[in-house]
Protein backbone atom coordinates (compact mmCIF):
# COMPACT_ATOMS: atom_id res chain seq x y z
CA UNK A 1 0.00 0.00 0.00
CA UNK A 2 1.15 3.56 -0.98
CA UNK A 3 2.09 6.12 1.70
CA UNK A 4 -0.17 9.44 1.14
CA UNK A 5 1.38 12.93 1.50
CA UNK A 6 -0.17 15.72 2.79
CA UNK A 7 0.11 18.57 0.59
CA UNK A 8 1.90 21.49 1.96
CA UNK A 9 1.07 25.34 1.59
CA UNK A 10 4.44 26.57 -0.09
CA UNK A 11 6.57 25.15 3.12
CA UNK A 12 10.54 24.22 2.36
CA UNK A 13 12.03 21.15 2.34
CA UNK A 14 15.30 19.78 1.82
CA UNK A 15 15.89 17.90 -1.24
CA UNK A 16 16.18 14.53 0.62
CA UNK A 17 12.78 15.55 1.81
CA UNK A 18 11.61 15.55 -1.84
CA UNK A 19 13.69 12.53 -2.68
CA UNK A 20 11.95 10.59 0.25
CA UNK A 21 8.66 11.76 -0.63
CA UNK A 22 8.90 10.99 -4.39
CA UNK A 23 10.60 7.38 -4.14
CA UNK A 24 7.74 6.38 -1.36
CA UNK A 25 5.83 6.28 -4.74
CA UNK A 26 7.90 5.15 -7.24
CA UNK A 27 9.06 1.67 -8.15
CA UNK A 28 12.84 2.27 -9.03
CA UNK A 29 15.86 4.32 -8.44
CA UNK A 30 15.43 5.40 -12.04
CA UNK A 31 11.51 6.06 -11.82
CA UNK A 32 12.81 8.80 -8.98
CA UNK A 33 15.21 10.38 -10.01
CA UNK A 34 12.65 10.93 -13.47
CA UNK A 35 10.16 12.52 -11.64
CA UNK A 36 12.92 14.36 -9.31
CA UNK A 37 14.37 15.79 -12.15
CA UNK A 38 10.85 16.26 -14.11
CA UNK A 39 9.61 18.41 -11.14
CA UNK A 40 12.96 20.27 -10.94
CA UNK A 41 12.92 21.10 -14.56
CA UNK A 42 8.85 21.63 -14.86
CA UNK A 43 9.37 24.16 -12.38
CA UNK A 44 6.52 23.03 -9.68
CA UNK A 45 9.59 23.07 -7.28
CA UNK A 46 12.27 24.86 -6.64
CA UNK A 47 16.10 24.83 -4.98
CA UNK A 48 16.95 27.88 -3.02
CA UNK A 49 20.08 28.31 -1.77
CA UNK A 50 20.37 30.44 1.83
CA UNK A 51 23.03 30.11 3.49
CA UNK A 52 25.14 26.33 3.17
CA UNK A 53 22.28 24.27 2.77
CA UNK A 54 19.96 23.80 -0.16
CA UNK A 55 16.06 23.95 0.20
CA UNK A 56 13.54 22.36 -2.45
CA UNK A 57 10.53 24.87 -1.94
CA UNK A 58 7.14 23.69 -3.72
CA UNK A 59 5.38 25.80 -6.06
Amino acid sequence: MKKTLKKAARANYSLGDLILAVSTSSKSNRETIAAVADLLESGKVRLASQGHKVRARLC
